[in-house]
C-alpha cells in the first residue's frame, strides 16, 4: 500500500491511495454513484490496466486523510478489488456516507466481483 498527500486547488485536498488486489474488477463501462453535494459525494468505477485498486479523493475537508486511508482500506478488505480506478469528489461526507456511496458503485459492477460480507 501506498500513500501520498498534495494539494490541488485553494480549498481543495488530494488524497491517492493504493492497496494490491487479487480479484479483477474486469470490463465495464464508467458507473457512477452519488452528487457532488453539502455533505454528499459522488464516486466514479473504472476499469484500469494496473493491478492495483487506486483511489483518488478530492475533499473540500482538508486535514482527514488517515480517516479517508482507514474508510478505504475497510472497502478494499471486503472487495480485494484490482485494475479498479476510483475517482471520488467529496463535499464534506461523513465515513457513514463514504462507506455507502461506495457499496453502491460496487452493487453496480457487473457481478459485483470480489464481494465479501
Amino acid at each position: 500500500m501506498s500513500t501520498t498527500m498534495s494539494t490541488a486547488p485553494p480549498g481543495l485536498e488530494t488524497l491517492d491511495f493504493e492497496f494490491a488486489g487479487s480479484k479483477a474488477a474486469g470490463t465495464f463501462a464508467p458507473i457512477l454513484a452519488g452528487v457532488v453535494g453539502s455533505g454528499n459525494l459522488e464516486v466514479l468505477l473504472e476499469p484500469a490496466a494496473h493491478a492495483a485498486c487506486r483511489f483518488r479523493v478530492q475533499t473540500s475537508a482538508r486535514g482527514f486523510g488517515p480517516i479517508w486511508e482507514a474508510v478505504l482500506r475497510d472497502f478494499h478488505r471486503r472487495h480485494d478489488f484490482a485494475g479498479l480506478s476510483v475517482s471520488i469528489n467529496d463535499m464534506g461526507a461523513t465515513p457513514a456516507v463514504v462507506g455507502l456511496r461506495l457499496a453502491q458503485a460496487a452493487a453496480a459492477l457487473p457481478a459485483s466481483p470480489g464481494a465479501r460480507p
